[in-house]
C-alpha cells in the first residue's frame, strides 16, 4: 500500500507541474501580531492547515524554537479514523494539517501565525492552496486553548484590515476535534525528497522566502 501510494503521489506531482504555471505562490510580509497568546506551559502545541502538508511541515521545521512538526489531518468528526487516501476524496471534513511543538520562550504562537501567513498559506483562497483544490486543502487554524483562540481570531481580523491582500480573508478558526498523524512516508517529506517535482515547484520557494524574509527566525538544520 505504501509503495502504491508513493507512486501515485509521484505521478500526481508530475501532472501538476506540467499543468500549472511556472511560478510560486506570492510571499507577503504579514504584520507583527497586535495580540499574542500567553504561554500556558513550557512546550506548546499548535495545529495549522494550509494546503499540502509537505510545505507547511517543511517551513515550520526550520523555525527556531520549533521542536517537532508532524504531518496529519484535523478538522473532521471526532473519533473518525482517516488516512491520506480517504482524506484525498475531499468529503471527510478533514484537512491536511501539521502539529507543531514549540518552545514559547524562543518563538511565540503569534510569530508562528505570522510565518504561516507570510510564506506558507494564502488566507484569501477558499478551499485551495496553489495547485491543490478541495476542502482538504483549506487554510484553517485549530486553537488548542483559549489563549490561542483569542490570538488567532485577533490576527485574522488584523490581516483583514492590513490591505496586504486584494481579496477578503477566508481562513477560519475551527474547533479542534483531534489530530491524526499521516503515514511515515509523508513525514518530513521536503527534507527527504528535495528534488521531488512538487517540492521544487511549490514548496522550496516557500522555504527560500522564509529564509530571506525572516533570517533571525531561520535555522539551517530542520527539527525532527
Amino acid at each position: 500500500m505504501a509503495r502504491r501510494s508513493s507512486l501515485r503521489l509521484t505521478l500526481l506531482a508530475a501532472a501538476l507541474v506540467a499543468a500549472t504555471p511556472a511560478c510560486a505562490e506570492r510571499a507577503v510580509q504579514a504584520p507583527v501580531p497586535a495580540l499574542d497568546a500567553t504561554p500556558t506551559q513550557k512546550l506548546e502545541t499548535a495545529v495549522f492547515a494550509g494546503g499540502c502538508y509537505w510545505g507547511v511541515d517543511g517551513v515550520f521545521s526550520h523555525v527556531k524554537g520549533v521542536h517537532l512538526v508532524v504531518s496529519g489531518f484535523s478538522g473532521g468528526p471526532r473519533g473518525q479514523r482517516v488516512d491520506y487516501e480517504t482524506v484525498s476524496e475531499g468529503d471527510t471534513g478533514f484537512a491536511e494539517s501539521v502539529r507543531v511543538t514549540y518552545d514559547p520562550a524562543q518563538v511565540s504562537y503569534g510569530t508562528l501565525l505570522r510565518v504561516f501567513f507570510s510564506v506558507i498559506a494564502d488566507p484569501t483562497t477558499l478551499n485551495y492552496q496553489g495547485p491543490d483544490h478541495g476542502t482538504q486543502y483549506r487554510s484553517a487554524l485549530f486553537p488548542l486553548n483559549a489563549q490561542q483562540d483569542k490570538a488567532a481570531r485577533a490576527y485574522l481580523a488584523q490581516l483583514g484590515k492590513s490591505g496586504l491582500w486584494r481579496d477578503p480573508i477566508v481562513t477560519r478558526v475551527e474547533p479542534f476535534t483531534g489530530f491524526q498523524s499521516a503515514a511515515q512516508d509523508h513525514q518530513d517529506f521536503m527534507r527527504k525528497n528535495p528534488r521531488h517535482p512538487y517540492i521544487l515547484r511549490w514548496d522550496a520557494p516557500k522555504l527560500a522566502a522564509f529564509k530571506t524574509m525572516y533570517p533571525a527566525l531561520y535555522r539551517e538544520k530542520p527539527s525532527a
